[in-house]
C-alpha cells in the first residue's frame, strides 16, 4: 500500500467543549481513558504513513510534552491560529512532496481504518478525496444536514439544501499544490474544496463503519458507547 504523509489538526481552541478545554487542549481530552490524539495516532500506526505532523496553537506546550519522544513532527502556529488551510500550508515543508492525508483527532471510528479506506481509493488523477458517510449513520453531530452530494462516480458538490447527501468525517487526501499556491496565510480548506469542485476534482469515498464527533461534552459519552458496542460486536 502506498505511503502518504499525514497531518493531524490539533491547533483549535475546542470552544464547544466549554470548561473541559479551559486548562487543556481538546486533543488531550480522554475517551475511554485515552486522549483523543492517541486514538488518532493509533489509526496512523496501523497503516503505512509518514512523516506524521501535528499542528499546535492553543495550549500547545501541553500537547508537545505529551508527544515528546514519539515519531511525530510539530508544526507550531504560535502567533495566530491559521485554520485548516493555513495550518496545512505551513506544515507542507515538513510533510514533503506528493499527496497528503489529513485527520481530525476529535472523532472516534469503528469498522475499517479510515486511513486504509482513503489509501485504497486514492488515484493521482483527482485533486482531493474526502471520507464521507450519510448523516443518519453518524453520532455526536448537532445537525443532520449533509455537507455534500456525491454522484455515481464519487464526485462531490455542495449539498446546498439537498435532502440527501453525505457528511465529511474529518479524514482526506489532497494534492498539495492548490494549498501551497493559496495566496493568504490564514484560510479554511473549504475554500480549496470549492475550487476543486468547480474543476470537477473533488471526490468522496464512503466509510462503512461507525463514527462519532467528539466536539462537545455530550460527544464523549456517545463515543464511549460506540466503542463499547464495537467491543461487543454490535
Amino acid at each position: 500500500m502506498r505511503r502518504f504523509p499525514l497531518m493531524i489538526f490539533a491547533a483549535g481552541f475546542g470552544t464547544r467543549m466549554g470548561a473541559l478545554t479551559a486548562d487543556r487542549p481538546k486533543p488531550l481530552i480522554p475517551v475511554r481513558g485515552r486522549p483523543l490524539i492517541d486514538h488518532a495516532l493509533a489509526l496512523a500506526a496501523a497503516v503505512p504513513v509518514g512523516p506524521v505532523v501535528v499542528n499546535l496553537h492553543y495550549l500547545g506546550e501541553q500537547l508537545a510534552a505529551h508527544l515528546a519522544g514519539r515519531d511525530v513532527l510539530l508544526s507550531w502556529e504560535r502567533d495566530q491560529i491559521l485554520e485548516t488551510g493555513g495550518g496545512l500550508k505551513r506544515a507542507l515543508r515538513l510533510l514533503g512532496a506528493g499527496p497528503v492525508m489529513t485527520l481530525n483527532p476529535d472523532a472516534v471510528w469503528t469498522g475499517p481504518n479510515p486511513l486504509v479506506t482513503l489509501q485504497s481509493a486514492w488515484t493521482d488523477g483527482i485533486e482531493g478525496l474526502l471520507l464521507v458517510a450519510p448523516p443518519e449513520r453518524l453520532r455526536g453531530r448537532a445537525t443532520a444536514s449533509a455537507d455534500f452530494v456525491m454522484d455515481s462516480a464519487g464526485r462531490l458538490r455542495r449539498a446546498d439544501g439537498a435532502c440527501e447527501g453525505v457528511v465529511y468525517l474529518g479524514a482526506q487526501i489532497l494534492q498539495p499544490q492548490p494549498v501551497a499556491d493559496w495566496p493568504e496565510p490564514v484560510f479554511s480548506l473549504n475554500r480549496v474544496w470549492d475550487r476543486m469542485i468547480a474543476r470537477g476534482g473533488l471526490y468522496g469515498v464512503l466509510h462503512s463503519g461507525g463514527w462519532c464527533d467528539v466536539g462537545s461534552p455530550a460527544g464523549i459519552a456517545q463515543a464511549e458507547a460506540l466503542l463499547a458496542e464495537e467491543d461487543l460486536g454490535g
